[in-house]
C-alpha cells in the first residue's frame, strides 16, 4: 500500500506541474493576477508530493520491502539502516526521485523567498521551473518508477547495495550534486523568464545572483567530496580521474563561475547581459548533458546508473529542446540583450571578460575530449580514450593564465584604471610572490619549476587579496575598516584564497607523493620519506553483511609510533564482490596511505603505501570556495525589500502587487 501511496503521490504531483508550467505563464502574457498567483501554491504542492513520495520510497527500504523491485536490487535485509537510508539514491529510479524532489524543493524556496519580485517576474519564473520539472516528472513516471512491485514472485532478500556505494561518502555526496545541477535551474529560469517579459537589467541579475551563488557552492562542494570519496574508497589513492562523468560535474561548476562573475558585472555596470543569459543556459544545458551520460548507457563509469537506451533517448530529446527552445528565445529577444555601456581596457569588466573567456575556454576543452570518443564511437566504431595526458596539457595552463589574472581583477576598478596607480599596487605584490614562492619551494624538498610557478601563482593571489584589504581600509585604519568591507567582499576573497589552496594541494600532492607497491610478512617493514611502515598481519573479522582480512600497520616517524593503521579486504557476502578499504592517517600537511592487495603464500600480503603531501589542501581549497558562495549569498543586500526599486527599473508601477 505504501509504495502504490509513493507512486499516486508523483502522479498528483506531475498533475500540480502542469498547472505551474502552463496557467501562470499565461496569466504573466495577459496580466490576469488571478492567474499568475496559482504558481505559489501550485509550486507548494508539487513540493509536498514528491516530499511524501520519497518518504514511502524511504519506508520501504526501512521495512526491507522487497516487493519493490528498487528495493530488492539496491538493499539486503543484513545492510546497516543508514545504507538502507542511502540506497534510496543508490540507482537511477530513486536518484531520480531525490532530484525531481531537489527541483522542486529550489521551486518551493524560489516562491517563499522571492516573493518582493514583480507579479509577472515571479510567475514566469515559477512556470519556467514547473516545465523543468513536467519534463523530469514525466521521465521518472513513464521510464522509471521507482514503485514498481515484484509481484507476485516477491524475493526473500535484496540483492544488496553496490558495495562500492556503502560508504558515508555516498550518503552526502549525491544530495550535494545535486543541489547544485539542480540548483541551475533557478538561474536559467530567471534568464528565461527576463527574456519573456522582454527586460534585462541590474534588478533581473540582482534577483537571479544570490540563487546561482548557492548552486555554485553546492556544486563545487559536491564535485570535492566525490574526489575525496574516490580518494580514501577505491583503494589507490587517486583524487581525480578526467571520468566522462567527473567532466560533466566540472563542466557546469566552470560555467557557473563565469556565471556568477557575469551576473556582477551585469548588476553592477549594466554589461555582459548577453553572456549572462548565454551563461546560465550553458550552465543548466551542461547539468542535463551529465544527466543523460550517466542515465543513458553511453559509457561506462562508476558514476554510471542505467543502461537503457529508452531512457538515454528520451533525456537526449529533453536537452534538445531545453537549448533548442532557449537559443532560439534568445535569438528572438537579441535586441533587448544588447548592452549599451562601455568600459575602458583597464577595467575590472575586462579582467572579469578575460575570466569569463577562459573558464569557458577550459569547459569547452573537457567537453570535447569528454564527448569525442563517444561521437567517434557511434559514427564509425572505433575506440578511442582521452584520457589525463590531454586533460592536464590543456587545463593546467588554462588555470595558470586564469590565477594571473585574478590578481589583477582584484584589484583593478570598475570603469578605467589609471595604469600608474594599478602598477604602483601590482608591483610590491609581485616581488613579495617571488620571495615567497622561492622560500616555499625550496622548503618542500628539491627544487621544482612546476612547484615554483604554482607557488608564485597562488602566492600572487594571496597577496593581491591583501593588498586590495590594506587598500580598502586605508582611510579608516585596517582593524576599523574590516567589518565595513561587506559579506560579498569577504566572499570573494575566501574563494579566491580558496583557489589559491587547491592550485598549492594539486602541484605538491603530484609532485611530492612516494607510492610503493611491495610484499610484506608479519614483521616486514619499510622506510619511505622519513616515515617506517611495519607490517603485523592480518586478522579475520564479521561484518554487518561482509567478511574482512584486517591488517595492522605500525607508522614510526623518528623511532616513534604516530599511527596504528588497519587497511581491509572485505567480501561482501550477498554480491560476492570483493572491496578494498585504505586506512589512512591525515594531517595538514600529508596524509599516510596504506592498502592491503592480494594475500600471498606464508601470511604474506602486497601491500600498497602513499605518502600524499599537502593532499587535504585540495578540499581545504574548495571547501573555501564553496563557504565563500554561501557567504556571497547571505549578504544583507539580497535580503532587503526592493520593491520599489524593482518597480521603477522594469517600468511596471501600475502592475504590482
Amino acid at each position: 500500500m505504501i509504495p502504490e501511496l509513493g507512486h499516486l503521490a508523483m502522479i498528483l504531483a506531475l498533475c500540480l506541474t502542469l498547472v505551474q508550467a502552463t496557467l501562470p505563464l499565461i496569466g504573466a502574457w495577459r496580466g490576469d493576477r488571478q492567474w499568475m498567483s496559482l504558481a505559489q501554491p501550485a509550486a507548494w504542492g508539487q513540493f509536498a508530493f514528491l516530499l511524501f513520495a520519497f518518504l514511502c520510497l524511504t519506508y520501504s527500504f526501512l521495512v526491507d520491502d522487497f516487493s519493490v523491485a528498487y528495493v530488492a536490487s539496491n538493499s539486503n535485509s543484513a545492510l546497516p539502516w543508514f545504507y538502507k537510508f542511502s540506497a534510496v539514491w543508490g540507482a537511477h529510479e530513486g536518484s531520480l526521485l531525490l532530484w525531481a524532489l531537489i527541483l522542486a524543493g529550489w521551486t518551493f524556496a524560489v516562491s517563499i523567498f522571492s516573493r518582493q519580485l514583480p507579479e509577472e517576474m515571479l510567475a514566469r519564473v515559477l512556470g519556467v521551473m514547473g516545465m523543468i520539472s513536467v519534463g523530469f516528472l514525466l521521465f521518472l513516471i513513464v521510464t522509471s518508477n521507482p514503485f514498481a512491485r515484484l509481484l507476485p514472485n516477491t524475493p526473500l532478500d535484496g540483492r544488496d547495495l553496490n558495495p562500492l556505494l556503502q560508504d558515508f561518502g555516498l550518503i552526502i555526496h549525491p544530495p550535494m550534486l545535486y543541489m547544485g545541477y539542480v540548483g541551475f535551474s533557478v538561474a536559467f529560469s530567471f534568464a528565461i523568464a527576463a527574456l519573456l517579459g522582454g527586460k534585462l537589467d541590474a534588478a533581473w541579475a540582482r534577483w537571479s545572483r544570490p540563487w546561482t551563488i548557492v548552486a555554485w557552492a553546492f556544486l563545487g562542494i559536491g564535485i570535492a567530496l566525490g574526489s575525496w570519496w574516490a580518494y580514501y574508497e577505491l583503494g589507490w589513492g587517486g583524487w581525480w580521474f578526467w571520468d566522462p562523468v567527473e567532466n560533466a560535474s566540472f563542466m557546469p561548476w566552470l560555467v557557473g563561475t563565469a556565471l556568477i562573475h557575469s551576473l556582477a558585472v551585469t548588476e553592477k555596470r549594466g554589461v555582459f547581459k548577453s553572456w549572462t543569459v548565454l551563461l546560465a543556459i550553458a550552465a543548466f544545458s551542461l547539468s542535463l548533458l551529465g544527466t543523460f551520460l550517466v542515465r543513458s548507457g553511453v559509457l561506462t563509469s562508476v558514476h554510471a546508473f542505467a543502461t537503457d537506451p529508452a531512457r538515454g533517448v528520451f533525456v537526449l530529446a529533453f536537452l534538445l529542446i531545453v537549448v533548442g527552445g532557449s537559443l532560439t528565445l534568445f535569438a528572438i529577444r537579441a535586441p533587448v540583450v544588447k548592452s549599451q555601456v562601455g568600459f575602458a581596457l583597464k577595467s575590472r569588466e575586462t579582467l572579469l571578460l578575460v575570466n569569463n573567456l577562459i573558464l569557458i575556454v577550459a569547459a569547452a576543452m573537457i567537453l570535447l575530449g569528454t564527448l569525442y570518443p563517444l561521437v567517434l564511437d557511434a559514427l564509425t566504431g572505433a575506440k578511442l580514450s582521452v584520457g589525463p595526458p590531454y586533460f592536464n596539457a590543456l587545463f593546467v595552463p588554462l588555470m595558470g593564465l586564469l590565477m594571473a589574472m585574478i590578481a589583477v581583477g582584484v584589484i583593478v576598478r570598475w570603469k578605467d584604471t589609471p595604469l600608474q596607480w594599478l602598477l604602483g599596487m601590482l608591483t610590491p605584490v609581485l616581488l613579495g610572490s617571488v620571495a615567497l614562492a622561492v622560500v616555499a619551494t625550496l622548503l618542500v624538498g628539491d627544487f621544482n619549476w612546476a612547484v615554483l610557478g604554482v607557488c608564485l601563482l597562488a602566492a600572487w593571489v594571496v597577496l593581491a587579496g591583501v593588498r586590495d584589504i590594506i587598500d580598502k581600509t586605508r582611510h579608516k585604519g585596517l582593524l576599523r575598516g574590516l567589518p565595513g568591507l561587506g559579506r560579498s567582499y569577504w566572499a570573494m576573497q575566501l574563494a579566491h584564497f580558496g583557489m589559491a589552496f587547491c592550485a598549492l594541494g594539486v602541484i605538491l600532492t603530484s609532485m611530492g607523493s612516494f607510492e610503493r607497491d611491495m610484499r610484506m610478512a608479519p614483521g616486514d617493514s619499510v622506510e619511505m620519506g622519513g616515515y617506517q611502515f611495519i607490517f603485523e598481519g592480518a586478522k579475520h573479522r564479521e561484518g554487518p553483511n561482509f567478511t574482512a582480512d584486517r591488517g595492522s600497520v605500525r607508522v614510526l616517524e623518528n623511532g616513534q609510533q604516530i599511527a596504528l593503521l588497519h587497511p581491509e579486504k572485505r567480501m561482501y557476502t550477498v554480491q560476492q564482490s570483493v572491496m578494498t578499504e585504505a586506512a589512512i592517517d591525515a594531517g595538514f600537511t600529508r596524509d599516510l596511505f596504506v592498502a592491503l592487495g592480494e594475500p600471498l603464500d606464508n601470511g604474506a600480503w602486497a601491500v600498497r603505501v602513499h605518502i600524499k603531501p599537502f593532499v587535504r589542501w585540495i578540499w581545504l581549497g574548495a571547501l573555501l570556495m564553496g563557504l565563500g558562495g554561501f557567504l556571497a549569498a547571505s549578504d544583507k543586500r539580497y535580503r532587503l525589500k526592493v520593491k520599489t526599486r524593482v518597480r521603477d527599473a522594469l517600468g511596471m508601477a501600475g502592475a504590482q502587487a
